[in-house]
C-alpha cells in the first residue's frame, strides 16, 4: 500500500505499539486499552485512525509487511557478496537470531484469527504471495529463470524452517532449509 501523506505521531505510535504486543502476546490476547495505555493516547485518538480492533490488526499487518520488506533489504545487503540466495538465507538466521523472536506474524495472524474471511487473514494470504515472488526473483537472480519452478518448494522449505525455528527456539532449521534449497536450485538450474 503507497503512503500518501507521512502517518500523524499518534498513530504512528499505536501502530508500533500494537505491532510490538500482537507479536510478543498474539492478536486476540491483547485488547485496545492495553494498545491505549502503553502508546500513550486517548481512547478517541485510538479510535478516529482505527475505526475497530479488525481495522488495527490490518494496518498492523500492513505495516509488519514493510518493516520485514525494510529487514530483509538491510539484511541482505549485509550478506550481498554470497549471493542474493545466500544473502536471503543469511537474512533469515539473523531474524531467527533477533531478541523476541515468535516466529512469522503473518503465519501467526492467520493460525489465531481463524476465520478465512478475516480481512487479516486475506492480508497475511497476500502477504505470502508477495513474499513467494520476492523468493522467486531471489533463485532468478541466483541461479537463472530455469531454476525458478522450484521457487514453490524453496518456499516451503522457507515456512517450514520459520515454523520450526519458532517452535525450537534455535535458529538451525535455517541451514537445513538452505542447503535442502541450494542443492534444489543447483541441480534444476544445471
Amino acid at each position: 500500500m503507497e503512503r500518501t501523506k507521512p502517518l500523524s505521531k499518534a498513530r504512528q505510535r499505536i501502530l508500533e505499539t500494537a505491532d510490538r504486543l500482537f507479536y510478543e502476546e498474539g492478536f486476540r490476547a491483547v485488547g485496545i486499552d492495553r494498545i491505549i495505555a502503553e502508546a500513550g493516547v486517548a481512547k478517541a485518538t485510538l479510535y478516529a485512525h482505527f475505526p475497530s480492533k479488525d481495522d488495527l490488526i490490518l494496518a498492523v499487518l500492513e505495516h509488519r509487511e514493510h518493516s520485514t520488506n525494510e529487514f530483509f533489504r538491510a539484511a541482505m545487503g549485509r550478506h550481498a557478496s554470497e549471493g542474493a540466495l545466500r544473502a536471503f538465507f543469511a537474512a533469515l538466521r539473523e531474524w531467527f537470531e533477533s531478541p523476541g523472536f515468535r516466529g512469522c506474524a503473518f503465519q501467526n495472524a492467520t493460525v489465531e484469527l481463524a476465520d478465512p474471511s478475516h480481512p487479516g487473514t486475506a492480508y497475511s494470504r497476500g502477504f505470502k504471495r508477495r513474499f513467494g515472488e520476492f523468493l522467486r526473483g531471489i533463485i532468478e537472480e541466483s541461479v537463472g529463470g530455469k531454476a525458478a519452478i522450484f521457487a514453490p518448494a524453496v518456499f516451503l522449505l522457507v515456512e517450514g524452517a520459520i515454523v520450526t525455528a519458532a517452535i525450537q527456539g534455535e535458529p538451525d532449521a535455517v541451514d537445513v532449509a538452505r542447503d535442502a534449497a541450494l542443492r534444489l536450485v543447483d541441480e534444476g538450474g544445471a
